[in-house]
């Protein structure tokens, strides 16, 4: 297989496709939505999210030190994209969503998304583009139809996600749902094992 070396201005995370997903911030005291799909898990309770220095969302991270995840299936892609691309210094994103509060209290979750964490933040990273939030896991909410054996089920959460399409002259973002189970974890490598 043949490599070919990127060009690039600048390093970027180029491991696609990213999940986006639905960070909820209190912001003045009123609930704001932001899409982020530079997120990761640094441990079983510990979650980073990437936010842009410009971006409204910060001072309320920054002031109230919480934040929650809310992880939308495909029904919500249209308000994800919204998410997105509109300002919650201009529009109110909170209201195409029932909002809800848990034991952190400011970290407002969405209750159309099946999954929601809320999580404490425990340091923040100053990066030239970003900051990055480390959050603890305060608490993890599952609506009861995504969950099968007490267990978050992909095939009833329909997760989205997000990577360039291949095809055309220049690179088009777009959202992809998901593919077919490819193999059982923990057996489909056995054989080269056995070896």
């Amino acid at each position: 297989m043949s490599k070919h070396t990127l060009e690039m201005k600048a390093v970027r995370n180029l491991i696609f496709p990213y999940l986006p997903v639905l960070v909820g911030v209190n912001v003045h005291g009123k609930p704001n939505y932001i899409t982020i799909g530079l997120i990761g898990w640094l441990c079983y309770d510990m979650i980073s999210i990437s936010v842009g220095h410009q971006q409204y969302s910060i001072g309320g991270l920054s002031e109230n030190r919480t934040f929650s995840i809310n992880q939308p299936g495909r029904e919500l892609l249209e308000k994800l994209d919204y998410c997105g691309i509109a300002s919650g210094r201009t529009a109110d994103k909170a209201a195409v969503f029932e909002t809800f509060y848990g034991k952190l209290e400011t970290a407002p979750m969405i209750r159309e998304c099946p999954i929601n964490i809320e999580c404490r933040v425990v340091q923040t990273l100053y990066r030239p583009i970003h900051q990055v939030f480390l959050g603890e896991v305060a608490a993890i909410h599952a609506s009861e139809d995504a969950l099968s054996h007490g267990l978050p089920d992909v095939e009833k959460i329909r997760p989205v996600f997000y990577a360039p399409e291949g095809s055309g002259e220049k690179p088009k973002y777009v959202y992809w749902g998901l593919g077919a189970k490819l193999g059982d974890a923990f057996a489909v490598g056995r054989k080269l094992m056995d070896e």
